[in-house]
């Protein structure tokens, strides 16, 4: 994908120094190169129809003449209607994920990507050399060659290849925004740099002067990359699984971290309600696939596998449900495409009816025998189910046979319904009826339900329409967001507004088999009801305390779950946890900014002036001059062929991955352009 044969016949495999940048290939004639043109097109005929539409109402606000006025209706339907139109397309291309699979996909039900969201190009080359003449009193023309990589690299994410090369090519665009935004774009001046992003649903432009839409937009990218990874991945291996499942998380993650950090996007699919929807679809996706990794080596047609299998199955039918519910809800129902909410229809009633088959098969083909662990049996039957028909109890379904068959069928009988609704809804879209895999895996888990019915039906049987009780959804590997790297944790929590401790270590001991302390929240955990008499106490573990982290295992981003998982490992030894409080943010920081030295001021944050530490005397201190901080990359210093001679800043902080970024320069010297 990141190879391509130019003109001349030359292959070329990217990298700084290749004809394109690592990680993009635009000349890459693939089926989903040739959809994101489509979108690109589809995205410029949309905004000429919105500006057609704009001139219109706003001449027949102006207009008091009734032949006018019907003339600009009439047009103002027409463009409505080739809205409309140019709207169906932009589904149907969001319904495209064919072209998104593994060519070696036979077996496995599709699964949908995100699609990148389009831009305009950007020309930083003319307001660039005008701030830096004007705001640093330098030449502008200096910088052409490291501001002409900028806009390579800006480029080149517009077609980033679907591999981790291009995750880490929009991942470095992204680490240089923070220090562009601070260079070049001054709160109290508009620059005149215009960023333009198409809505990935609507197709709608949003353009802003902001760096924010820029950064917005930039992890909307990555996150569809990833799902685009994952829906690439061979699911017929254990390895492609790993990395499908990876791949949807990591996803997952992206656009939390999205939705957390960039509240207020005056874009529809970056919206809250939207991003809140889509990393549930990507979770469940994650689910589907390690349900997929557990059937992979086979599923044994033994008791306890099966009912193992149906609580999987049921996992991710109810996952897939939960996706639907926030479909159907206003204001995303509008824009959702319907092949989206059909596909999470069909999987909820596929993947429930398969749990219903898996504990039919159970019931009907394994009779308790003497050889047979009856009390586990029993639990794990009881386990199966909210609540058991009215006058059964489990013991009574295992021992007696007519009991056992009767519920084994009321199972079937929900498989066959569940199936045959599946299909029903699969005949509704007609973008779904092209995936010829989905329909002959629907056909085929439909006619065994069938089959293992008829096996089991008998004429002269009385007929009895119990209900199946209802399954408890149940997982062993539960798919959760995934970092690429972990960060320093929830920004919400641990942000710049908080203050707070070192962290501390606590050694927990158990006490009666108790450690004197109850946990809350989602992530990070935090502790509640400590009793004052416990060790943990005693050792300095206060009300209010945030973990942080469990032995070696960094625990920001787990929730109580997963904490208690870690601590169920403690024994007599005792095991380490590290805990931080949170300090009143209201109390003033320490003034440790600036320091004072023959009436000149030293500071920290953007001028750093060098003075010669071997004079002893302070009158004869003397100021060394200095290039300007913006001598990024000159001619006459070190030499790069790209964006690397930008500056960059650690942007891990607030970035769910920590790539290595190219570093700014250190200066020795300074002269009075600095001082803005």
């Amino acid at each position: 994908m990141t190879d391509a044969i130019l003109q001349n016949g030359i292959k070329d495999g990217g990298g700084e120094n290749g004809y394109f940048k690592k990680g993009c290939n635009p000349f890459a004639q693939t089926g989903r190169s040739k959809l994101q043109n489509e979108r690109a097109d589809l995205n410029q005929q949309i905004i000429k129809q919105m500006r057609m539409r704009a001139g219109a109402e706003n001449l027949l606000k102006a207009t008091s003449n009734n032949k006018v006025r019907d003339m600009v209706g009439l047009e103002l339907s027409y463009v409505n209607s080739n809205l409309q139109l140019l709207m169906e397309q932009l589904e149907g291309l969001n319904s495209s994920v064919e072209v998104y699979q593994n060519v070696q996909e036979n077996a496995n039900i599709p699964l949908i990507p995100l699609g990148l969201k389009e831009t305009k190009d950007v020309d930083f080359s003319v307001p660039f050399k005008d701030f830096i003449l004007e705001h640093y009193s330098e030449d502008g023309t200096s910088y052409e060659e490291e501001i002409a990589d900028l806009m390579d690299l800006r480029q080149a994410c517009r077609t980033p290849s679907r591999s981790e090369a291009g995750v880490e090519l929009l991942a470095k665009y992204f680490s240089h925004l923070p220090l562009l935004e601070g260079r070049f774009f001054s709160p109290t001046r508009q620059l005149g740099v215009f960023f333009t992003w198409y809505d990935s649903f609507t197709g709608v432009p949003v353009c802003q002067q902001n760096v924010s839409l820029e950064k917005a937009s930039l992890l909307f990218n990555i996150g569809a990359l990833y799902t685009q990874i994952g829906t690439r991945s061979n699911r017929q291996t254990c390895k492609g699984l790993e990395e499908a499942i990876s791949a949807f998380q990591k996803a997952a993650g992206i656009l939390n971290h999205l939705k957390e950090t960039f509240t207020h996007t005056p874009s529809y699919d970056m919206s809250p309600a939207m991003l809140s929807m889509l990393i549930k679809m990507m979770l469940s996706q994650a689910q589907e696939c390690l349900f997929e990794k557990i059937a992979l080596p086979g599923i044994r047609n033994e008791f306890f596998s099966l009912l193992k299998m149906a609580q999987e199955a049921a996992k991710v039918g109810d996952t897939y449900d939960q996706v639907h519910q926030s479909m159907i809800q206003a204001p995303l129902k509008e824009n959702v495409p319907f092949f989206w909410s059909t596909m999470a229809q069909v999987k909820t009633n596929h993947y429930r009816s398969l749990s219903h088959y898996f504990i039919a098969t159970a019931l009907l083909d394994h009779q308790l025998s003497p050889s047979d662990d009856e009390d586990q049996q029993e639990k794990a039957l009881s386990q199966l189910y909210n609540s058991l028909p009215e006058g059964r109890s489990a013991l009574d379904i295992l021992k007696k046979q007519d009991e056992r068959k009767r519920i084994g069928k009321a199972h079937l009988r929900s498989a066959i319904m569940g199936h045959e609704e599946a299909l029903r809804i699969h005949g509704l879209c007609r973008h779904l009826n092209k995936l010829d895999v989905l329909q002959d895996i629907l056909h085929a888990s439909h006619k065994r339900s069938l089959d293992k019915f008829s096996e089991n039906d008998k004429e002269e049987e009385f007929t009895d329409y119990l209900d199946a009780p209802e399954i408890i959804c149940k997982t062993e590997h539960k798919a959760e967001m995934e970092m690429p790297v972990a960060t320093k944790g929830p920004l919400s929590i641990f942000s710049a507004k908080q203050r707070w401790t070192a962290p501390r270590t606590i050694r927990l001991r158990l006490e009666d088999r108790d450690m004197g302390f109850n946990l809350k929240g989602e992530s990070p955990v935090q502790v509640v009801s400590l009793d004052p008499l416990c060790p943990a106490a005693a050792d300095g573990l206060k009300e209010g305390d945030y973990i942080v982290a469990v032995g070696e295992t960094d625990c920001k981003w787990m929730g109580v779950g997963d904490i208690m998982k870690l601590l169920k490992d403690v024994d007599d030894e005792g095991l380490d946890i590290r805990v931080v409080s949170m300090m009143d943010s209201s109390l003033p920081m320490p003034t440790k900014s600036a320091t004072y030295s023959g009436g000149l001021s030293k500071t920290y944050s953007m001028i750093c002036l060098a003075f010669d530490n071997d004079d002893k005397n302070p009158k004869s201190r003397k100021v060394s001059k200095k290039t300007s901080f913006l001598s990024w990359g000159l001619k006459n210093k070190l030499k790069s062929a790209s964006t690397l001679s930008l500056p960059t800043q650690d942007y891990s902080g607030s970035m769910p991955w920590n790539k290595p970024c190219p570093t700014f320069p250190s200066s020795s010297s300074y002269n009075d352009s600095a001082l803005y």
